[in-house]
């Protein structure tokens, strides 16, 4: 059975899609942006929209039960692979101890003209 995780502490779907779903202990979520959730306002530069789209992320995860500490999976969508280092001082701030497995690829567009997105696969916590 899945079951639709949503708060309004993260981005609301813009589109046909759950922010997240939860099936069989495991949280799937889908790919989360930079927007503030409250004031809708998107932050200027990669380090403030990273912080921005990982700060989501981790309340979307917490909305669902689950933590940073209990993701295995995240995948990050990168406007500019030059912000890769940028980006991963940031995700070492929220990600610690044994860190997810993850990919991270540069793409043409994000929704929204946004810098970065990411999604992440966690186990639920009992």
């Amino acid at each position: 059975m899945k079951k639709k995780i949503s708060t309004s502490k993260a981005p609301a779907a813009i589109g046909p899609y759950s922010q997240a779903i939860e099936v069989n202990g495991m949280v799937y979520t889908s790919g989360v942006i930079p927007v503030d959730p409250q004031s809708g306002i998107i932050p200027e530069g990669i380090e403030m929209q990273a912080k921005q789209a990982i700060g989501n992320l981790v309340c979307l995860l917490e909305a669902a039960g689950t933590s940073a500490e209990n993701v295995v999976k995240t995948t990050v969508f990168l406007q500019d692979m030059n912000d890769f280092a940028t980006v991963n001082a940031i995700y070492a701030q929220f990600f610690t101890g044994t860190y997810p497995a993850r990919s991270c690829v540069e793409v043409a567009r994000l929704p929204k003209d946004v810098l970065i997105e990411i999604e992440a696969i966690a186990v639920k916590e009992e």
